[in-house]
């Protein structure tokens, strides 16, 4: 039998769906959600082999206009994996006029194999509206298919493989068939750590919030993996929140976590937390390396 893979990137702006439409895909978290913009920060791989075709999904951060050193290496990110892959999805929500970041990306397409995915279908008011989103995106020449789904609802996901494979190049497989990710588990356990603090805290501080994890060991005699992380904030006032009164918001954050880590792992987790503080990292290349955000060449 003749195999095939199709390395996919999911673009779109923060909060259109990207993670959650990898996870709905793949059948596994791999990816952090949360409502807040620029969760993801990082290039994000979920895997999914369906007999002969491997899909291999590059779920990327929202497109934006940086800020900051750190959100110029998520453009970059996003930039790289649109030119390495065999089609891109661009995610687009059913209303509103493209954002400057999301035009700047259509252009980036044009030439390139794209199929656009209007998510959120379950909130639309009229399928005449659903009619003249797709009749916008197709006017603009740039994807060869137009699609609309709801990740939520799970309303024609299952379609967007048959339509992937036709992009598939014939070869082996990357990766084992029964793999869903490539992400290393000391990744995986920052990223989970950073999700909670996303879903518990001020608006302000997640964002300024970067997450190592220095200890990752799984004891010879027992089914349990100590986990020690440590989590850096921009600002000593952030660290307080962090932490909260009584240490309970840290508390609260590193429980969470724990639960996730489990059920991931397949075993029981003892996670340590320790929060220390970085000023002003985002925007600087020594912090920014050291924490993993290493910028490609």
């Amino acid at each position: 039998m003749q195999t095939s893979s199709v390395f996919v990137a999911l673009v779109g702006k923060p909060n259109v769906g990207k993670s959650s439409l990898t996870n709905r895909l793949v059948g596994e978290k791999v990816a952090i959600v949360t409502s807040k913009p620029q969760t993801t920060r990082t290039r994000i791989t979920g895997i999914v082999t369906r007999g002969p075709v491997q899909y291999v999904l590059l779920d990327t951060p929202g497109v934006h206009i940086p800020r900051t050193k750190l959100g110029e290496r998520m453009s970059k990110t996003v930039a790289d994996s649109v030119a390495d892959v065999d089609v891109s999805l661009m995610l687009f929500e059913p209303y509103g006029e493209f954002t400057e970041a999301e035009q700047a990306m259509i252009d980036a397409l044009r030439g390139t194999p794209a199929v656009a995915v209007i998510n959120k279908t379950d909130t639309l008011k009229d399928e005449a509206d659903l009619a003249a989103r797709t009749a916008k995106l197709e006017a603009l020449g740039v994807f060869d298919k137009v699609v609309a789904i709801s990740v939520r609802e799970d309303k024609c996901c299952e379609e967007l493989f048959g339509i992937l494979a036709a992009y598939g190049v014939e070869g082996p497989h990357y990766f084992d068939d029964d793999a869903y990710t490539d992400m290393p588990e000391k990744a995986l356990v920052s990223e989970i750590l950073r999700e909670k603090m996303l879903l518990f805290l001020r608006d302000e501080v997640p964002h300024g919030i970067a997450v190592t994890v220095e200890r990752f060991k799984e004891r010879e005699d027992k089914n349990i993996i100590d986990i020690d992380a440590n989590i850096y904030c921009e600002r000593k006032s952030h660290k307080g929140m962090v932490i909260g009164k009584g240490g309970q918001m840290l508390k609260k954050i590193a429980s969470a976590a724990r639960v996730d880590c489990e059920e991931f792992l397949g075993a029981k987790v003892n996670l340590q937390c320790w929060v220390k503080v970085k000023d002003d990292w985002r925007d600087s290349d020594f912090l920014l390396n050291d924490f993993g955000f290493v910028q490609n060449k």
